[in-house]
């Protein structure tokens, strides 16, 4: 399978990452390297900050911990591996 996207031809609604800036906005530098540390007040300072919920603080947090994950997979060598993870075939995660 080949996927061959070019970026410019992704519509991306610039408000959509609106949202997203300004919970990273109203972490600190701290939370923004080491996002473990982040706990229930940290969590509710930072949705308060950003004019978002704790949910939505949550979801992107979860997200970056994804990626994360999926670049180090990458990096290990693992691109075939999450190739078939993402087909629905399975593999080791």
């Amino acid at each position: 399978m080949n996927i061959n996207i070019n970026i410019s031809d992704v519509d991306i609604d610039d408000d959509a990452f609106k949202g997203i800036e300004a919970i990273i906005y109203s972490m600190t530098k701290h939370e923004r390297e080491n996002p473990n540390v982040l706990n229930g007040s940290r969590k509710k300072r930072i949705a308060d900050g950003s004019g978002t919920s704790v949910v939505e603080v949550n979801k992107l947090i979860k997200q970056f911990s994804q990626m994360s994950k999926m670049m180090k997979m990458m990096q290990r060598g693992g691109g075939k591996q999450m190739m078939q993870m993402m087909q629905g075939k399975g593999g080791i995660p």
